[in-house]
Parts: C-alpha cells; sequence; structure tokens
C-alpha cells in the first residue's frame, strides 16, 4: 500500500533526487532577496539540484512579465516572457548549461530572452529586470505577494491610496476606502481579503513538490554516509500532506556524528540550528527547516511510527498502548509495569502489538483509520504501480511544451498500458484551437496508435484521442455533440468566471456532468494552492449528479493543484462516485508529478476499484462511453 517503492534508503539503494520545484508556498519573488516586499513568483533553485537553474529563470522571466504590466508595457511583451517562463520550467535540460543558441531551441525563446539568460548567468542580474525593478516602489511589490490581487490592481492602491503594506490594505478594506476607486467593489474587497487569508495562514510553508525533492535529496546523501544502516523522511511529508511546515529527517545507525556531520555540510545550508547527538536542525538557504534524528537500529519502527504522525494519530495509538497497560515513545513500545521493551525494531511489530495491521502513513490522520484498522478494514490503497495510463496531458498544440510524438514517448518510457492527449478546445481563445488543427491531430494519434499498439513496457501502450474542454458559465462546452462523438474522451473544466454565484456555478458543473460525451471533470474546485481559492460550489450536488450520471472526477496530481483535495475525495467516495488520477501534464518532466496525485488519493481512501485509470483499456472504454449510466 505504498507510493510506489518504499521510500526507506540504504547506501546500495541511494540515488539522486528528481528534478525539483523549490520555493515557498508564498511564492517569494527572485526580487525579494533584493527588495524589501515579495511578489507572487517562485525563486525555486538549491545548489545540488538538478534543473535547479530553469526554475531559477522561470521565476525571473515571471517577475519580468509582472514589472512589464505594473510599469504599463505593452500586453503581448507581456504574455512573451510568460510563456517563456513555462518553456524554461518544464525543459528537460539545464538552461545554465546552454548557450544562445541552445537556448533558443527552447519553445518560446527567442534570442533576445536567451541573451537574457546568458547574462544572468554571468553577472547574477539582468539589466532589463533591474531597470524596471528600479521604477517600482517597495510598497507594489509587497501587495503583489497577496493572492488574487495583480500587478495592476496593486499599482493603483499605491498611486491612489499610498497603500504599501498589507495591513495598510486590510484596514483600508475596513473603512471602505477602495470602493471609490474604479474597478474595486465589494466583490473585490472579499476576494483581496481571502487572499490576505491565503498569505497569511500559509507563513512559511511550501508545495508537497519542493519539500519532496529535498527531502529526496537529503536521504539520498545521508545514505551514502558509512554506517547509516537506513534512512528516510517522515513527519506530514510522509503523510502526502499538500503542504509542508518543514522536512523531518530520520536516519538509524549506531554512531550519529558520522551523519550529523554530513547533514550539516549540505551545499544548501545557510544556518546549523541546532546540533546534537540525537537532533540536528538546519535552515537551507531558502529558509526551509529540515530536522534530522538518528536512532539505534533497534529503535527504528517505532521512531518511524511516531516521527510520522499525525499528532491525533499518535494520541490514538498511546490510548490503545495505555488500555493494554503498555507505554509507545519513539524509542519502543514498554511494558507499563516492568519497563521492559516489547517491539521496536519495525513499525509492523509495532503495530501488530496493539492489535492494529500497519497503517498507510497517508490515513494517519485519525479520520476513522483506527477503528477500521480494529475491524479489519482498512482499505486496499490505489499505488503508483497500479495507474496504467495518464488520462489528461497537453502538447504544444496548445499550451504545452513538448511535441506529441515526445510526450507520448515518454508516457511509454513510463510503461504504461495506454495515454490519453487531451489538447485544449477552442473556446479558450489564446489557444487558437480549430476544427482543422484537432482533427489533424487525432489523425496523427490514430498513426501512433498504430506503432505504439506493440510496443511499451506492458506489451503495447494504445493511444486515446480527447480533449480538455472549457466549461462555459452556463455550463455548455466548446464543440457540439456530434463533434464530440468522435473523441475518445473529454475532460471538463472549469477556466473562467470564477466568482459566479454558488447556485449558478453548481448549475453549471452539474450541466457538463450531464453532457453524454464529458466522462471527467478536470481540476472540479479550480483551485490553485496559495493562489487561488476553490469555487463556491455546492459539491455534494455535483458529486451526486458525477454518480447519477457516470461521471468521474479528477484527483490532479499538479502540485499547484492537488484538486480534489482529500476531505472532498472522502466525501465524494461515499457518494459513490468514480476518479481520475491525472497529472495534467504540459510537458514531459510533468508525467512525474503522478506521484503527488496517488498521494492525495491515497489521503482519500481511494482504491484500484475507486480509479478508472488503474482498469483495464477494454472496461476503461466502456465507462468513457457511459454505459454504466445508461448513456
Amino acid at each position: 500500500m505504498s507510493l510506489g517503492p518504499a521510500p526507506v534508503r540504504t547506501e546500495a539503494r541511494a540515488s539522486g533526487a528528481p528534478a525539483p520545484r523549490l520555493g515557498t508556498y508564498r511564492r517569494p519573488s527572485v526580487a525579494s532577496a533584493r527588495q524589501p516586499g515579495a511578489c507572487r513568483r517562485p525563486m525555486r533553485a538549491y545548489p545540488g539540484y538538478v534543473a535547479r537553474s530553469n526554475d531559477e529563470v522561470a521565476a525571473l522571466l515571471s517577475e519580468y512579465a509582472d514589472l512589464i504590466s505594473i510599469t504599463g508595457g505593452d500586453a503581448y511583451r507581456v504574455r512573451v516572457y510568460e510563456k517563456a517562463a513555462r518553456a524554461v520550467g518544464g525543459y528537460h535540460a539545464e538552461v545554465s548549461t546552454l548557450d544562445v543558441k541552445g537556448l533558443q531551441e527552447i519553445p518560446n525563446v527567442g534570442k533576445s530572452i536567451a541573451e537574457k539568460i546568458v547574462e544572468y548567468f554571468r553577472s547574477g542580474s539582468v539589466s532589463a529586470v533591474e531597470e524596471l525593478r528600479a521604477k517600482i516602489p517597495a510598497g507594489v511589490r509587497r501587495l503583489t505577494a497577496i493572492p488574487t490581487l495583480g500587478p495592476k490592481k496593486a499599482s493603483v492602491l499605491y498611486e491612489e491610496l499610498g497603500i504599501s503594506s498589507v495591513e495598510e490594505l486590510a484596514d483600508a478594506i475596513h473603512e471602505e476606502r477602495l470602493r471609490d476607486l474604479k474597478g474595486f467593489g465589494p466583490k473585490t474587497e472579499e476576494n483581496i481579503l481571502h487572499g490576505i487569508e491565503l498569505l497569511q495562514s500559509s507563513g512559511d510553508r511550501v508545495l508537497l513538490d519542493v519539500a519532496m525533492d529535498l527531502a529526496d535529496d537529503i536521504v539520498a546523501e545521508l545514505s551514502r554516509v558509512t554506517g547509516c544502516r537506513r534512512c528516510t523522511y517522515a513527519g506530514s511529508l510522509r503523510r502526502f500532506r499538500e503542504t509542508i511546515g518543514d522536512i523531518d529527517v530520520l536516519a538509524a545507525a549506531a554512531r550519529s556524528a558520522p551523519l550529523m556531520r554530513a547533514f550539516t555540510e549540505l551545499p544548501y545550508v545557510s544556518e546549523v540550528i541546532a546540533h546534537g547527538e540525537k537532533k540536528t536542525s538546519i535552515r537551507t538557504t531558502k529558509g526551509l527547516s529540515v530536522d534530522l534524528r538518528v536512532v539505534p537500529p533497534d529503535s527504528w519502527g517505532a521512531a518511524l511510527q511516531y516521527f510520522t504522525g499525525s499528532k491525533a494519530h499518535n494520541i490514538r495509538t498511546r490510548e490503545l498502548a495505555v488500555h493494554q497497560k503498555l507505554k509507545l515513545s519513539e524509542y519502543g513500545l514498554f511494558d507499563a509495569e516492568s519497563g521492559e521493551k516489547i517491539v521496536s525494531k519495525t513499525e509492523e511489530e509495532v503495530y501488530a502489538r496493539l492489535g492494529l495491521p500497519w497503517i498507510p502513513p497517508t490515513l494517519r490522520e485519525d479520520r476513522g483509520e483506527i477503528e477500521a484498522g480494529l475491524r479489519g478494514e482498512l482499505p486496499d490503497l490505489v499505488t503508483e504501480a497500479d495507474i496504467r495510463g495518464d488520462l489528461h496531458t497537453h502538447t504544444d498544440l496548445t499550451d504545452g511544451l513538448a511535441p506529441l510524438e515526445e510526450m507520448i514517448a515518454a508516457a511509454a518510457e513510463r510503461g504504461y498500458a495506454y495515454y490519453a492527449i487531451t489538447d485544449h478546445g477552442p473556446n479558450l481563445y489564446m489557444q487558437r484551437m480549430t476544427d482543422e488543427r484537432m482533427l489533424a491531430q487525432r489523425e496523427r494519434v490514430r498513426e501512433l496508435d498504430g506503432e505504439y499498439a506493440k510496443r511499451g513496457k506492458r506489451g503495447g501502450m494504445r493511444l486515446l484521442h480527447g480533449v480538455e474542454l472549457n466549461i462555459d458559465p452556463d455550463g455548455g462546452v466548446d464543440w457540439p455533440e456530434e463533434f464530440l462523438a468522435g473523441f475518445d474522451l473529454c475532460v471538463a473544466s472549469v477556466h473562467s468566471h470564477f466568482n459566479q454565484g454558488r447556485e449558478a456555478l453548481t448549475r453549471r458543473i452539474v450541466r457538463a456532468c450531464e453532457n453524454p460525451y464529458v466522462t471527467i471533470i478536470g481540476h472540479p474546485t479550480t483551485r490553485i494552492l496559495g493562489k487561488r481559492p476553490g469555487v463556491d460550489v455546492d459539491l455534494d450536488a455535483v458529486f451526486a449528479a458525477c454518480a447519477r450520471t457516470g461521471t468521474a472526477l479528477e484527483v490532479n496530481a499538479h502540485p499547484d493543484r492537488l484538486d480534489l483535495r482529500d476531505e472532498d475525495i472522502l466525501r465524494a467516495k461515499r457518494h459513490g462516485v468514480k476518479f481520475a488520477v491525472d497529472s495534467d501534464a504540459h510537458a514531459m518532466l510533468h508525467l512525474d508529478n503522478m506521484r503527488y496525485g496517488v498521494g492525495t488519493a491515497q489521503r482519500g481512501w481511494l482504491t484500484k476499484e475507486d480509479v478508472i485509470n488503474t482498469w483495464p483499456e477494454a472496461r476503461l472504454r466502456r465507462f468513457l462511453r457511459k454505459e454504466a449510466a445508461g448513456r
């Protein structure tokens, strides 16, 4: 019931970390190291990571796009830099190793942008960016840290009302001083206040993939230290929480000193907060705190159970121990009277002695897992190895970064049995989709399907030609039914008009579910973590409509989304809804995000039976035709 391979590393199994995506949950700007305040763009680079420069440059280009917008620059130029930022962030090769010519091979990167990237790595800054930074007051940059508040509105607030801090903005809203400004009304005030709440609640938390990339690297490095018997991450990261406050790393060794020394000498350590024999704490160069605890090998299981948490789960397990006249701690399970250690080497032993099966970390939130374990009714959770295919991905025909052929080849490398291409429909006008372009892609997909049907690690990979439709404000979608009938599947998503009233939004999504050709509702609440809240919709009505019409709900694996969230998955499952765990990949690297979607699905107690893209192809195709709902 793990997420693919077990996370515990040994010297023989140590491996490098995957490509990173590092930065704070509140997305500080590249400029934040140089300027007071923070923009919303992330600076994600940590020394020692694969592709670290790509994320750093992507953040710089995104910030430059913001700066152009704030200073009244050309909107087309803004979009050019936004597209370049996305392209660089998803590019497979590390941009710091490329010259101007090599950089121009990246989609949407022209000579001027390539020269700026080279300048950045040569001098540590870009003169054009610095010039615009100097023109914009620090107060405006502070305000752009607020999710839902764009750079133009931040500039108006500063110029018209002199507002230069989050606190001043909150006071001005409560005093209703914004309502005299053009474009600012009660609804805008409400949105900004919600953005302030998001900013304040996020603190120094980071997105799941940010923490995972760093933790994977630390575990790999420490696993190479002589004497390290075991090493893994614990805490909320092991439970796959969507945001992480700090990272807990656990190691087993007879001597802790070599591990503690190696830990403090990692290249991205900016400060050693505490240094001890059992625990050492560091802060990284980007502000993320990491704790390392070293325990004797025979205490490994008890320590891993204890430091994985959650606090609520641990309270329940300690209560079970007390009722059996036992004492449970990070050192082991002991007889309460004699103090004799009973078990401690493995988590399985600890749980078994308490009368429980081993409980997967993703369930350890005191949401019924103890009771289910005592009854022998824990779910057999879906794993990444169960996923047979990805049903929501994009190519460079719309807003993806890689050609169709490259995305398909990358999917085949993952061993998928089937793979869907779902570029955007024409109602997202900036994607410039037409009937002719979509039909031409379908023809090419059919050709490649013939080639890949006999290739791949499962004895062949079948290709599905799909589309991501836009759910219009009235619940309609991009094409009439006769055109939709030609697709193998249709994902339908809300991409605009997020501020409709609750009833209208609910009716809008329910109507999309009722379309006989819509088979999956993509990123159902539309949330973007730390930036945009989920829409105000009656989710139970949506869940009931999905169950009634045979429409699956997506668990979007992109770490910025993780939508549906785990609590909503639990509710939807009770309605009898089926789910699709999809990467929503816009680049080949994004296919690896599937692990985060599976982790979220596990937190929602999903099994293989609940997830349609674990099913054999024939069963999946029947579902995609909505046969179960009699459509």
